[in-house]
């Protein structure tokens, strides 16, 4: 089934006296449940993507379906409601409110969304079980990037939204957040969607798509997606 589709997507932006396109007549169709690994290099349309999928960003036009719903028609307050509901984002950087506890960082959820998990369980799923009392800046930044993601995965999100979410990591540790993302999809049933340039990901994808200079260049699904420990890394 279907969560989200981009119907002749267009989005553009002005620089002074220019106007640079950043995605050009779009179409996509992705599926519930998958892993996704959106691919290309930088300036390609990849984050531009996933803001509209979000509901950060709209488009300049077409249409962006997700769960049935063009979002591209939503004002200010439905898309928020959106976000709050449907969305949850892992960045490259980990956003934490650095004078709230990792606790608190992730129960704030409970404020945005109606069907939020315990921040506790949601913290013991990603490892992170007994440091809810500690500040950001008492982690590491793995365990940092592991309480962004339970912060995500608090609201109980159909769609998770990556932005290099292992960027910033070392290698092991990267490895470790692409295994919590992978279980999302293969024992949860999320759609998990990654923004990267990294090929190795791309091996565990249940979907590859390739954006170059705005455009959509490919979208193929893989027979035999790897798991997060069959990579060589």
């Amino acid at each position: 089934m279907s969560i989200i589709e981009m119907k002749e997507v267009s989005r553009s932006y002005s620089a002074g006296d220019n106007e640079i396109l950043a995605l050009d007549g779009a179409n996509l169709v992705l599926e519930q449940g998958d892993f996704i690994v959106i691919l290309g290099p930088s300036g390609a349309g990849k984050s531009t993507m996933l803001n509209l999928f979000g509901g950060l960003d709209s488009p300049t036009s077409g249409k962006i379906i997700v769960d049935g719903t063009d979002i591209s028609t939503l004002d200010s307050d439905q898309l928020a409601e959106y976000r709050a509901s449907k969305v949850g984002f892992i960045f490259q950087f980990y956003n934490l409110i650095p004078t709230l506890t990792i606790y608190e960082n992730v129960a704030l959820v409970k404020d945005i969304c109606k069907d939020h998990l315990d921040a506790n369980e949601v913290l013991r799923q990603v490892g992170l079980e007994g440091h809810g009392n500690k500040f950001p800046s008492q982690l590491s930044g793995g365990e940092q990037q592991r309480a962004s993601i339970a912060r995500a995965l608090a609201k109980s999100p159909q769609i998770i939204l990556c932005d290099e979410p292992t960027g910033a990591l070392d290698s092991d540790t990267g490895v470790m957040i692409l295994r919590i993302l992978q279980n999302m999809t293969r024992e949860h049933g999320k759609t998990v969607i990654i923004v990267t340039h990294n090929q190795n990901i791309a091996r565990m994808a249940d979907v590859v798509v390739r954006v170059k200079n705005g455009h959509i260049q490919s979208c193929e699904r893989r027979g035999n997606p790897l798991s997060v420990d069959e990579v060589d890394w």
